[in-house]
């Protein structure tokens, strides 16, 4: 979950995990730590048809969903980081 400052700038001040409820480190707008972050859009041939999910998972949430996954998540190295 993540809450923006008001006015022009939309300034980012925090960003919570949904599934721990942690709060991630945020300073001057940026994001401090990794977070993934989901935004699926529901379409046709699903029960939430026309509707969209927003949610972020501090890096210990994300390690324990994928590591429940019966079929592992791909994984490749990066050798460039943006």
């Amino acid at each position: 979950m993540r809450k923006y400052g008001e006015g022009q700038e939309k300034k980012l001040i925090q960003v919570v995990c949904n599934k721990c409820g942690r709060s991630l480190r945020v300073e001057n707008g940026h994001l401090k730590e990794y977070c993934f972050s989901a935004d699926p859009v529901f379409g046709y041939f699903s029960r939430k048809d026309g509707t969209r999910h927003h949610f972020d998972l501090c890096e210990d949430c994300y390690d324990e969903l994928t590591g429940g996954f019966a079929v592992a998540a791909d994984e490749l190295e990066e050798t460039e980081f943006l």
